[in-house]
């Protein structure tokens, strides 16, 4: 079962690194059809609105051919294989001076690039057992982690080059890589344990039926069947928080903060340092989740990742800096792998696409509002800036504060 965590974490490695690609090359490509820089933005705010409508709809839509069909992979495949011919073909249509189908294969990529978002969790929601879930998480995350270690030196290799070459090389590497669904589907069939497509009590980390639940269970009101709860939509509010402190503090303030003592040529080494923390210390968690609730794992990395943050804000040297920055990586690490485990465990059985879709939607939606902040320019006031170095630390503490009175009131001592 190893093997299709990494499997899975390769797979979002070459789809986080198709969007480095895409991001490098896209100022390139839209000059080649005579679009000009000032809808860059506009159009990456667009993907992000395509992302999350499709992580949803086609987190839904994988829950409903389980049902019906009954395997997932081919369907996938098939998605992946038209996304990645979009984004192949990229390149070629900038070359052909078309703004109406370079546009047109953009979008085509974005609709169909989701499919490898929440379906492939649709999987270990169906077969995976409950306590394997944290480290089947990690082992894919980890993937999310190496891509973006690997990102800001991708931006430096690939500067003057052919954009043709990453864009072919990069499309076929994914799709080579998400033909390994089929034989993940089959092999992870077999190894699926008794009780675990039956609806069930799951938290990140622990299993059982429901009159065994204990104090380190995720409450029942996160896990009662198909009802949305209150604390589900309170759990989904802490998720969007999270997202939001992640894109300020990391996309936004990273390395302007960084710059204040290195040279711009050392982003390239300094940056990756959150992302080491993340891949470093996310293993470890995952033996904590074993002994810890879910919920409280993923608000202790939200405090955790609030205080490494106001660090990062107040750094008076960069030694201070980068373990600030290496300490939110960690965190970020222990919350991300407890989010996805616990949408798991929200969705089980039957709705994990839908609840893992609606986690990457409001990822994809944090993504957006960052992005539509620095095209409002606020950014660049001196006042405002001084209030965004703050601001991811504040997201994080508010959001670990309501996961952890989310959790309080709904424990059951043992036995109950």
């Amino acid at each position: 079962m190893n093997r299709v965590g990494i499997g899975f974490g390769i797979i979002q490695f070459f789809f986080i690194t198709t969007w480095t690609v895409y991001v490098i090359f896209l100022p390139q490509l839209l000059a080649q059809v005579g679009i000009g820089k000032e809808w860059l933005l506009w159009l990456l705010m667009a993907d992000q609105l395509v992302f999350a409508g499709m992580d949803l709809a086609l987190g839904i839509a994988a829950d409903r051919v389980v049902r019906t069909v009954g395997r997932l992979g081919p369907w996938m495949v098939a998605i992946s294989a038209v996304s990645c011919l979009a984004f192949l073909l990229l390149p070629l249509a900038a070359g052909a001076g078309s703004p109406v189908l370079l546009l047109g294969l953009v979008l085509l990529w974005t609709l169909t690039s989701s499919a490898l978002r929440a379906p492939p969790l649709v999987l270990l929601g169906k077969y995976v057992p409950a306590p394997q879930m944290p480290w089947m998480a990690s082992l894919l995350l980890s993937g999310v982690a190496v891509a973006g270690a690997v990102a800001p030196y991708l931006t430096v290799a690939l500067r003057g080059t052919d954009p043709r070459l990453p864009f072919a090389l990069s499309s076929l590497a994914l799709l080579l890589a998400v033909s390994s669904l089929l034989w993940a589907e089959k092999h992870l069939a077999p190894h699926a344990a008794p009780g675990t497509l039956e609806p069930q009590a799951v938290s990140a980390g622990r299993s059982g039926p429901r009159v065994q639940r204990d104090s380190k269970a995720v409450p029942d009101s996160l896990t009662r069947g198909r009802t949305i709860t209150s604390p589900v939509l309170l759990f989904f509010a802490a998720v969007a928080l999270l997202g939001l402190g992640f894109q300020l503090h990391f996309a936004l303030n990273a390395a302007p903060q960084f710059l204040r003592f290195a040279k711009p040529v050392d982003l390239e080494y300094l940056m990756p340092v959150f992302w080491i923390g993340f891949n470093l210390l996310m293993f470890p968690a995952v033996a904590a989740s074993k002994r810890v609730d879910g919920l409280k794992l993923m608000a202790t990395g939200g405090l955790v990742a609030a205080l490494a943050s106001w660090s990062a804000a107040g750094a008076g040297s960069l030694e201070v800096l980068v373990i600030s920055q290496f300490v939110a990586g960690s965190a970020w690490g222990v919350v991300l792998m407890s989010a996805l485990a616990g949408a798991i465990a929200i969705g089980q059985t039957g709705r994990e696409g839908a609840a893992t879709g609606g986690l990457f939607s409001l990822l994809a939606l944090a993504t957006f509002a960052r992005m539509a902040l620095v095209a409002s320019q606020l950014p660049k006031d001196a006042a405002m800036a001084a209030v965004l170095a703050w601001l991811p630390a504040a997201l994080w503490a508010l959001a670990g504060m309501l996961l952890l009175a989310l959790h309080r009131p709904t424990t059951k001592p043992t036995g109950a």
